[in-house]
């Protein structure tokens, strides 16, 4: 008997197109954006790379300072439904990859990876992206699949390599350079030559090199680094929000209020992980370059029907759009969406108002401390585990905004921020995970610093995950338990003390009582065996580089000496949650900086607002509890 003819299938190659399809069906499916509310994406970024031609890239040849590995090419965003759907055009042969956007056009998370379709296939996150016995549901009734695909709208111009110097210098021209003028003691954001980043040294004899300006600006952003963490990051993990850029210019640095177009640009460059450079010809020079990127085009015309010139497209002078003119500068400071006092030093009265009795020393401190009755007690969280607290005074004060606050009762609180050994009690399941080193990583021993041991404070915990601490606390401890309000929380970080730190001043030498971004959290890591040449790659983070206290991320709690009612890291380790509302009224406020804070970010006065539901990386919380 003949055997039966195998069935053919039809092609899915349309070679006569220059496009293909993506289709999402639920972008809130799987742990990507997991505890992130429906509607908060808003549309999908869409980018391409002009990977490294042959000899060129890594530290040498940087795209940017411990940034991307390679150019970024923005092709523009498409819309995401209501129900997480999206269904868009790619161009063919090419690239992709996507970053989901909130309203205000922030990265969520982001794809490190990348996908290609070829003219007229389709392809698809489902089928790889999900539990093998798990469903994401009936395709028909998603909304974006009910419209035809949608077209990439172009981000402000062509499709480009995004350049630091095309994008956002001309905001800094406009916006900055009035102050930022090579004036000592500022950073310089004038549009200068490039200079090298590092000094030459064995096997660096040419470190990559960098518009002073963007060096100056790099400082204040955290990425997930040239090479990062390979396992999928946590949602909002690098979100511009948690930069401490973006919490200057929101609360309206230097009275500067950005036009939309700016913080676009702004907030683009941190989420493309903070490139400098848009083509490999402004990196390596037209000698090395100019030949590989011919053969290299015509390759990808004779074989993949694309003809893109990616040198070219860039260089050719796409200047940014935005007005070459200074950005409107409002006679008042612009609301601030975190309230700041202005005032420094010590003071016991702001704005002509005083408060009796305030502030107090050490032994006044003690003694209201122990008129109030029993001063420590703990509460069993089971197994072994228990939340050590001290009890707070009633009182009044002047807080660092400048009005008189009033805690009326007496209340406990943690002796120090909530560890994870404890909230591992209430949820076993979360991980504070690492914080990344630095550029390139030859083994396990570079991914990163741990910030998840045990007596080390809980964190990248959102507020809503604090709140359920303490709900879970109240319930099994029996006890009224809650996060502290931001005036309870200053109250006792302060002890009576009314400067901008508990500790002392600006000059205060606080290894022994803080963890702050000092000169243990500055240093670029060596890694022996593999010895980074010294001095080939410099410090660049903000810190306090004369004060060292020995640690490079979280310590363990407790590790610093406690104020005079016994509490210990109110300034820094990490960020503490407060049941205070910004003046959104959506999202909440962190308040006391972390380890990655310079002291004049951990003062009394700063409070960073974030989603309730967003997990930042450097905050965590501690618990108050009625004392009646």
């Amino acid at each position: 008997m003949p055997r039966a003819r195998p069935p053919q299938f039809p092609d899915s190659v349309a070679t006569t197109k220059k496009t293909g399809l993506a289709k999402i069906v639920d972008v809130y499916s799987g742990p990507g954006l997991r505890g992130v509310p429906r509607g908060t994406v808003k549309r999908l970024r869409v980018f391409s790379y002009a990977f490294s031609y042959r000899g060129m890239g890594a530290q040498w040849d940087s795209v940017g300072f411990d940034g991307p590995w390679d150019v970024r090419r923005i092709l523009g965003t498409v819309p995401v439904e209501s129900d997480g759907s999206a269904f868009f055009e790619v161009p063919a042969n090419t690239p992709i990859a996507l970053q989901p956007l909130d309203a205000e056009g922030r990265a969520l998370q982001t794809m490190r990876s990348w996908f290609t379709a070829m003219p007229g296939e389709m392809q698809s996150c489902a089928g790889c992206h999900e539990e093998q016995n798990s469903s994401i549901g009936a395709e028909s009734q998603r909304l974006a699949l009910l419209k035809p695909p949608a077209k990439i709208q172009p981000w402000r111009g062509p499709v480009r390599g995004f350049s630091f110097n095309r994008e956002v210098q001309p905001v800094l021209d406009a916006s900055c350079v009035r102050c930022h003028d090579g004036t000592a003691g500022r950073p310089d954001l004038r549009r200068l030559p490039d200079v090298r980043a590092g000094r030459p040294a064995k096997g660096y004899d040419e470190p990559a090199h960098f518009p002073p300006s963007y060096l100056a600006l790099k400082r204040f952003v955290r990425g997930y680094t040239m090479e990062g963490d390979l396992h999928l990051l946590n949602p909002y993990e690098c979100h511009a929000s948690t930069t401490e850029l973006v919490r200057l210019l929101e609360r309206g640095h230097q009275q500067v209020a950005l036009s939309a177009e700016a913080w676009d640009r702004i907030t683009t460059w941190i989420d493309l992980n903070t490139p400098a450079h848009g083509t490999w010809t402004e990196i390596c020079g037209t000698n090395r370059v100019t030949k590989m990127a011919a053969r290299q085009r015509e390759l990808n015309r004779r074989y993949g029907g694309v003809d893109v010139d990616l040198e070219d497209e860039a260089i050719r002078g796409q200047r940014s759009a935005i007005r070459d003119q200074r950005s409107e500068v409002r006679s008042q400071r612009s609301e601030a969406r975190v309230q700041k006092s202005e005032a420094r030093g010590q003071r016991s009265e702001v704005g002509g108002q005083k408060v009796e009795g305030w502030p107090f020393d050490v032994a006044e401190a003690r003694r209201r401390q122990a008129a109030a009755g029993e001063t420590r007690r703990s509460v069993d969280l089971g197994g072994g585990v228990a939340l050590e607290l001290v009890k707070i005074p009633a009182g009044r004060f002047i807080a660092a905004d400048g009005r008189v606050a009033e805690v009326s009762q007496p209340f406990w609180i943690g002796r120090t921020e909530v560890s994870n050994r404890q909230f591992a009690r209430f949820d076993p399941r979360h991980d504070s995970r690492i914080e990344t080193d630095d550029f390139m990583q030859f083994g396990s021993e570079e991914r990163g610093d741990p910030v998840n041991g045990p007596e080390q404070p809980v964190c990248r915990v959102a507020w809503e995950q604090a709140q359920a601490f303490c709900e879970w606390l109240a319930q099994t401890g029996g006890v009224a338990c809650a996060l502290p309000s931001g005036a309870q929380w200053e109250w006792a970080a302060r002890a009576g003390a009314s400067g901008e730190w508990a500790y002392g001043t600006a000059e205060t030498d606080f290894a022994k009582v803080a963890n702050l971004a000092d000169e243990a959290f500055r240093q670029v890591k060596r890694f022996t065996p593999w010895d980074l040449p010294h001095g080939a790659i410099p410090p660049w983070r903000p810190a306090a580089a004369a004060v060292n206290d020995g640690f490079r991320v979280s310590a363990p709690v407790g590790s610093f000496e406690p104020n005079a009612w016994g509490v210990c890291d109110a300034h820094g380790n990490v960020a503490e949650w407060t049941s205070d509302a910004a003046s959104d009224g959506a999202r909440r406020l962190a308040r006391g900086g972390s380890w990655w804070s310079r002291p004049r970010r951990a003062v009394f006065s700063e409070a960073w607002p974030y989603a309730p539901w967003q997990g930042v990386f450097d905050v965590g919380f501690r618990v108050v509890i009625n004392a009646r």
